[in-house]
């Protein structure tokens, strides 16, 4: 998967743990596709990475906009042919209201995380999906996160017990995983790889910055699986370290 005419497309890029990600793939020769909906922010992004020397181009993509989920990949197939590798990445953290007891806004909270973090990324995969099995070795890396481990977060002395009980951001990421299981199911017998991977906990803006790795650090693992040989795993959710409990 280091090959020049390698296409994969990461969305929301622009910042973050998803800018890391793809300058690690256009460290890697691929010719990578910012997706993104602030303009602004993808163009700086393109901008530094083509900077670097990569083969890097912005894309407008809005996950929970379906027409700039259409014209992104009806322009990959226009320019391409193929996707041969797809980070979904984009996601949003959520805010209080999502706190159990909080009244009246909470399901509208959840709703609006759902949106994007889970109902976002099925999007973005559905469209990319006819794109992908023209690919001849497809990966599709889907962003998740501890605290979609069931595991973990029904752990009382766990590494997450202080954490606040939150309904939307770490059920979107149980989500995230389910379908990633589901989408490895599917493809299994197209030779895509469906993997779910753990940043760890990388400061970036959706957490104030607060994470003891940086964004690099947490991109690292998302690179790594989207650049897995024919015979890697599928369907797992893993961090650095390993597999990570459902």
């Amino acid at each position: 998967m280091t090959d020049t005419t390698t296409i994969a497309l990461v969305t929301g890029a622009n910042k973050g743990i998803g800018y890391a990600i793809a300058a690690g793939l256009a460290d890697r020769k691929m010719t990578v596709l910012i997706g993104a909906r602030d303009t602004g922010r993808r163009d700086a992004a393109v901008e530094r990475l083509r900077a670097a020397g990569g083969d890097v181009h912005g894309m407008t993509l809005d996950v929970t906009a379906a027409d700039t989920v259409a014209m992104a990949a009806e322009e990959i197939a226009t320019r391409y042919g193929r996707l041969d590798v797809l980070v979904n990445n984009a996601g949003i953290t959520g805010d209080e209201r999502q706190i159990p007891g909080a009244g009246t806004e909470v399901l509208a909270e959840v709703r609006r995380v759902f949106e994007t973090n889970v109902f976002g990324l099925v999007a973005v995969t559905e469209a990319m999906l006819p794109l992908l099995l023209n690919s001849p070795a497809g990966r599709v890396v889907n962003v998740s996160g501890r605290g979609g481990s069931l595991t973990a977060m029904a752990t009382p002395d766990g590494d997450l017990a202080d954490l606040p009980p939150l309904l939307g951001y770490p059920a979107s990421k149980a989500a995230v995983n389910a379908v990633t299981t589901q989408y490895a199911k599917h493809l299994r017998r197209n030779g895509i790889l469906v993997n779910a991977v753990c940043p760890g906990k990388t400061a970036t803006e959706g957490n104030g910055f607060t994470g003891d790795r940086t964004a690099e650090q947490g991109a690292a693992i998302a690179v790594r699986m989207a650049t897995l040989g024919p015979d890697g795993p599928t369907g797992t959710f893993v961090d650095e370290s390993g597999p990570i409990p459902w």
